[in-house]
């Protein structure tokens, strides 16, 4: 078994999420079990300092390359308190950084940048890091995201259920996993030879104010063809605006809605959810990605600016900005998709917003509307799970992304290797 911690911070900004695991095998028997996780705030003052850069803010050079320094410094730190846990150290460290600028492919090659240097986490932990996953997709002519997609085949993938793994966190995104069984008669009636079989086993542990607690081991048999049909692509917006719409509306007292109590008092507008569908990121075919550069300050004052003519209240336009993020998932699947799931499996810290769950499973009834949790992964770290699978698998040289998902023109090895000056021998 291989140690890995991953890291990774979202587009909500909202701390550094790591995770520990014991990984095995390769693609084809992959082993993942979940030892400790836990999020690690930002020093007060970094998160607006990150956001105002994602807003547009003016940086100097010197400006900029201290910020990356502060930032890995902090995901180093993170990666160094969880390592403390056990007396076998990590020998690996997957570090996704923080996204401060996002520019998917048009007529030229995509660009993305994450702050938060792995070199400089690399010696700072004395731990081998792997970091800027995104370069070689986007290099290959893809998005550069979503990457997580590969991992969810092998960890999330069912015999006998279609599902669509939506994540929901400052942005969301959903993966399609067809059900296995489908894949099978597909190739068959092809008279394609089945090659690979998959058994992927996760223990799953509950994660509570960085308290680690066992549960019941599922393990999990499919069977993977070469032609396995995984889809992917942002989904549109989620946590992000309706955060920064919560700091608005209670003028910094709130930085989020509880459960969605707040939002679940109004009533929402689906006249201005119509309105705001027919934009043109909403109507794009896959793939695509999205981040704060669409949805962000910008566009929460133009819906504000939308709003004013209907006289709606604070919970009002909340209810009206959870609509639309459920009405996103809900056009997505039904136009995008080859054919509705069977299942949907919530993660990301949306999945805690219950008017939201409430809403995708209004408009998607009568599909279940689950969390990855209920099956094994935990919702708040399976990013940071996937940040260590990704960094071990570029540790064997497999290649991760999937250009179906991504629009890459090919399959490469996701992440650039960084080796710390002194190693870590503990």
């Amino acid at each position: 078994m291989t140690k890995v911690i991953g890291l990774i911070s979202g587009t909500s900004v909202d701390g550094i999420d790591a995770a520990l695991v014991d990984v095995t095998g390769g693609q084809t028997n992959l082993t993942v079990e979940l030892l400790a996780a836990a999020t690690y705030p930002y020093p007060e003052n970094l998160p607006s300092l990150i956001l105002d850069v994602c807003s547009g803010a003016s940086l100097s050079m010197a400006e900029l390359a201290e910020l990356n320094d502060t930032i890995a410094q902090e995901f180093a730190t993170a990666a160094l308190t969880i390592n403390q846990k056990y007396a076998k150290k990590a020998e690996l460290i997957g570090s996704h950084g923080q996204t401060v600028y996002h520019r998917p492919p048009s007529q030229q090659l995509g660009y993305s940048l994450q702050l938060g240097r792995g070199e400089v986490i690399a010696n700072l932990t004395g731990i081998p890091t792997i970091s800027n996953f995104r370069a070689a997709d986007l290099a290959a002519g893809g998005q550069g995201a979503p990457l997580v997609p590969c991992v969810d085949l092998h960890l999330l993938s069912h015999p006998e259920y279609t599902r669509c793994i939506q994540n929901l966190g400052g942005i969301g995104n959903v993966t399609y996993l067809k059900s296995q069984k489908q894949e099978e008669f597909k190739i068959q009636n092809s008279k394609f030879k089945i090659q690979e079989e998959l058994v992927t086993t996760l223990t799953p542990l509950k994660i509570q104010k960085s308290k680690v607690k066992s549960q019941k081991q599922e393990e999990l048999v499919t069977t993977l063809a070469p032609s396995q049909e995984v889809l992917g692509w942002d989904t549109g917006p989620s946590n992000t605006l309706l955060d920064l719409a919560v700091k608005h509306f209670s003028q910094g007292s709130k930085t989020y809605d509880k459960n969605g109590e707040w939002a679940a008092s109004g009533r929402p507008c689906q006249e201005l959810v119509e309105t705001w569908l027919k934009q043109d990121f909403f109507q794009q075919k896959p793939p695509k990605s999205t981040g704060r550069e669409l949805f962000g300050k910008d566009y929460l004052f133009n819906c504000l600016n939308d709003a004013e003519k209907y006289n709606l209240s604070s919970a009002d336009i909340l209810a009206t900005l959870t609509e639309l993020t459920a009405a996103s998932i809900n056009h997505s699947y039904r136009n995008f998709l080859p054919s509705l799931p069977d299942q949907i499996l919530l993660c990301g810290g949306g999945s805690h917003n219950l008017y939201l769950k409430e809403r995708i499973e209004k408009l998607l009834a009568p599909i279940p509307v689950i969390t990855t949790a209920e099956v094994g992964v935990d919702v708040d770290f399976k990013e940071a799970i996937a940040m260590a699978v990704l960094a071990y698998w570029r540790s064997l040289e497999i290649k991760s992304n999937l250009p179906e998902v991504t629009g890459a023109k090919a399959k490469v090895m996701l992440g650039e290797i960084h080796q710390p000056i002194t190693r870590n021998r503990e």
